[in-house]
């Protein structure tokens, strides 16, 4: 009923806003209408029966005034009359008849209380107070319009049938002509205003009803849209999962459940991988078709562990998900990683073997609740995830305390790194390479060192990952520039150093501006200096680095690929940049001893020489090794055979060589 009401409810309230309320009462509105005054009249059929009696009953008292002869009859019929309806009534009630049932027994009390009055009192010997007494009967039909909240057809009748009884009485009731004329009058006057007052009450009471109903559904609509609104602000507009507010929200929820009550949790971040070069290669509509894509095979897959998924911004997911196990929740991730897999979303330009659209997951568990913080199952979270990028995406890695890399050490370490500079905790050391025709040192690599406030050293392995993820190895590799100018190159105490550089140099805006303000400042060339840059996952193809390589270039900067073989850009590298020289890993020559891995060797050997790149080899440490080199005709090495990493005062010269003068020239 409330749909029929809710339908034809809006096209009334769709009207025009200046019609009258009548033209709005279609068939079908009355009809609902009186389906729904039926409610309100069996509501007030009790209590008003009940009254109506009381009131008749009570009445007595003037039967005892006005016609005591006949009073003990008029009495016992009020009884009568009054005790059968309420008894008819209440058995109605019970057996729950219609509401129709329920208003022709009220009208039947009306016609036979006055019936059953009326027929002793006109018995009476007093005649004169019998017709005047006569007048008590339109009490009835006013009962009939006015009391009871009759249907405008039942009431009419049942007036009616009081106003036929009234005339037939007063015709032979012995009175005279002005007598019957008057309360003729009477009678037919309060008949005709009572009927009016009952049908427009009842007009009123439909008018009642549609505004009651309009205000209903625009109540409802106002709800509605301010579910809508509320839905709108908690949704993802692509992907229809919720966003990161509902999700944080959520994730408040969670928590509070795990704080108060134990109950575990574990959380997931997802990135899609390499999806900046999905949206360069396919464009953005098909970057957000992908992200559509995997939200929905990743919503229909949660489905199954009961957990939540959102979208936490550009291609990120999280997923919420509350286990026993830490177990389970990695058993999820790997689900995840599996299900978008599965999609077999093509992705061709990825340079490390794949070529659909995968995801790198992290995941975090709750622990313990002792002075935990809402942001910290995230945070270890993101610290996973960052590892399972680095670790060759397309995987999961759940966060574990244990792990250096991930464990709060590495926080103690982010910590560290953002005072090492101005506390010097970090130093450089160089190892030499020397040139194999020559056999001189003709460059050193300059490597970075960590010490604890404790003067305990920090390897470079642990260090350098957590400064890449914290972003410290921009300052910190600005400084290292600048000391290799200053420590080596200013004086002329090497021909060449060589500096590590991170992609995330590379991808900063400026890098190569602080480069040459670095060169300018301390009046070195730019051909002293050769950036190594470590071919990796994280080493994506795009217009900002290729654009940072040119201008390092232009400023003479000599650009090194560095542990060539280890990654999976490798090739893709050596056919966009024209690298200064290529480090082949040490793992190539330490393999050497076997067949295969000798001719392994000779292999990338020979790839990286026909495309006209310098060649020099990592870990040389023995005799046989370097002569290993000199027959496969080797330009550079380093290793341990030729010298171990030293300070910079291994390489000064004993004199001072005067600093020549160097100007960094700028484009028009």
């Amino acid at each position: 009923m409330d749909e029929r009401v809710a339908s034809v409810l809006a096209d009334a309230v769709d009207a025009e806003p200046y019609e009258p309320r009548y033209e709005l009462a279609s068939d079908e509105l009355r009809a609902l209408y009186r389906t729904e005054a039926q409610t309100t009249r069996r509501g007030e059929a009790r209590p008003g029966l009940w009254m109506a009696v009381a009131i008749y009953v009570l009445f007595s008292a003037t039967d005892l005034l006005l016609i005591p002869d006949v009073a003990a009859y008029t009495i016992t019929a009020r009884f009568a009359v009054g005790l059968t309806a309420l008894l008819i009534l209440e058995e109605q009630l019970r057996r729950g008849v219609g509401t129709e049932w329920l208003d022709m027994t009220c009208a039947g009390a009306i016609i036979f209380g006055y019936v059953g009055w009326l027929s002793p009192a006109v018995m009476g010997a007093e005649k004169e107070s019998v017709s005047y007494y006569m007048v008590f009967g339109t009490i009835f039909m006013m009962s009939a319009n006015l009391f009871f909240t009759f249907r405008f057809k039942v009431s009419i009748i049942t007036s009616t049938i009081i106003l036929c009884i009234l005339y037939i009485v007063n015709y032979f009731v012995p009175s005279t002509l002005t007598y019957k004329m008057v309360f003729g009058t009477f009678y037919i006057s309060c008949f005709t205003f009572t009927s009016y007052v009952n049908w427009k009450l009842n007009e009123e009471r439909f008018n009642v009803f549609l505004n009651a109903l309009e205000a209903k559904i625009q109540h409802n609509e106002a709800t509605e849209r301010g579910k809508a609104l509320l839905r709108l602000s908690r949704t993802d507009p692509l992907t229809g999962l919720e966003n990161r507010r509902a999700i944080d929200e959520k994730l408040r929820d969670y928590w509070s459940d795990w704080q108060r009550v134990g109950t575990s949790f574990g959380a997931i971040l997802i990135d899609v991988d390499f999806f900046k070069k999905f949206n360069d290669c396919y464009g953005h509509q098909e970057g957000d078709r992908c992200l559509i894509h995997v939200a929905n095979a990743l919503s229909e897959m949660i489905k199954q562990y009961h957990g939540s998924i959102g979208r936490y911004g550009g291609e990120e997911f999280i997923v919420l998900a509350r286990v026993e196990r830490k177990e389970q929740i990695m058993d999820l991730a790997e689900a995840i990683c599996s299900t978008v897999e599965n999609l077999a979303l093509t992705h061709e330009l990825r340079r490390d073997g794949v070529s659909i659209v995968t995801v790198s997951v992290g995941a975090a568990f709750t622990r313990t609740q002792t002075g935990a913080k809402l942001e910290k199952i995230i945070h270890e979270a993101d610290r996973a995830l960052y590892l399972a990028k680095a670790g060759g995406r397309n995987c999961a890695r759940l966060f574990d305390p244990t792990d250096p890399q991930s464990s709060d050490e590495s926080e103690n370490i982010a910590a560290l790194l953002k005072i090492a500079i101005g506390q010097n905790l970090v130093s450089l050391v160089y190892q030499p390479i020397q040139d194999v025709k020559s056999d001189r040192v003709e460059a050193v690599e300059a490597l970075m060192r960590l010490k604890m406030l404790d003067g305990t050293s920090v390897p470079p392995s642990l260090f350098i990952p957590v400064a890449e993820r914290t972003g410290a190895i921009l300052a910190l590799g600005r400084w290292a520039i600048r000391t290799v100018c200053a420590e080596l190159l200013a004086d002329d105490h090497v021909r060449v150093v060589s500096v590590n550089v991170s992609p995330i140099q590379l991808k900063t805006p400026g890098f190569a501006t602080s480069v040459a303000t670095i060169l300018g400042e301390t009046g070195v060339a730019g051909s002293r200096l050769a950036f190594e840059i470590t071919e990796g996952l994280e080493m994506e193809m795009h217009s900002d680095i290729l654009r940072c390589i040119s201008d390092l270039k232009l400023l003479g900067i000599k650009i090194w690929l560095d542990d060539f073989g280890t990654g999976f850009a490798g090739l893709s590298w050596l056919r966009l940049i024209d690298f200064d020289t290529v480090k082949i890993d040490r793992s190539f020559l330490h393999d050497c001893g076997t067949p295969n891995g000798r001719a392994m060797l000779q292999d990338i050997i020979t790839l990286v020489r026909n495309r006209g790149h310098k060649i020099l080899v990592e870990g040389v440490e023995t005799d046989e090794q370097m002569a290993l080199m000199r027959e496969f005709g080797i330009d550079k090495v380093q290793g341990f055979h030729v010298g171990r990493p030293a300070p910079a005062v291994s390489f000064q010269a004993k004199r001072t060589i005067r600093k020549r003068p160097f100007t960094v020239l700028k484009s028009a």
